[in-house]
């Protein structure tokens, strides 16, 4: 009798053991839901109270990223000047979303903490407005969601596609 009871209750915790131990994975596979008046950062990271959220599956300019466009063309003759396509993507997002509600759907976290959300004002995807507007571009690496937007971009040469620039992970590398 001793016996089948302390059989009983080491299957019992093995049992307990494994369920608290599957269960924080089986919870972070439900999508999180982060809403509130957001503050941008840069081009793809806002932050919604105490939740920094990096924008998912787009990747924007840094801050001080420095890109070249058309200034002036005469006959065969082009000028172009820089310019600070890293604050403009941010400025850009600020003015689309900053101090506004917004609406985060994350499932996942990157390796600085902050969550990987699509994001939404209303009903508008920001992470595909700001592909399709050429401030940010299709981040390939991790996803394939917004190649067809920032195609587009490319093709009306909207926004960083009006001139040259590097691709922020390449920037970012150096």
């Amino acid at each position: 009798m001793y016996l089948n009871k302390k059989k009983l209750f080491l299957v019992i915790s093995i049992c307990l053991i494994f369920f608290f131990l599957t269960y924080n994975d089986v919870k972070s596979q439900e999508p999180k839901i982060i809403s509130g008046i957001a503050k941008v950062i840069d081009g793809d990271t806002i932050k919604i109270e105490k939740y920094k959220i990096r924008l998912f599956g787009i990747d924007a300019p840094e801050k001080k990223q420095i890109c070249n466009k058309p200034w002036l063309s005469i006959s065969f003759l082009n000028f172009s000047k820089n310019y600070q396509c890293g604050m403009i993507s941010t400025n850009k997002l600020k003015s689309k979303i900053n101090n506004k509600f917004i609406m985060c759907r994350s499932n996942n976290k990157d390796r600085y903490n902050r969550f990987i959300s699509e994001c939404y004002k209303d009903k508008t995807n920001i992470n595909r407005w700001m592909v399709s507007n050429g401030y940010a571009v299709a981040y390939r690496k991790y996803s394939k969601k917004f190649v067809s937007e920032e195609n587009l971009a490319k093709k009306d040469k909207l926004g960083l596609w009006a001139g040259k620039f590097e691709m922020p992970w390449d920037w970012r590398k150096k």
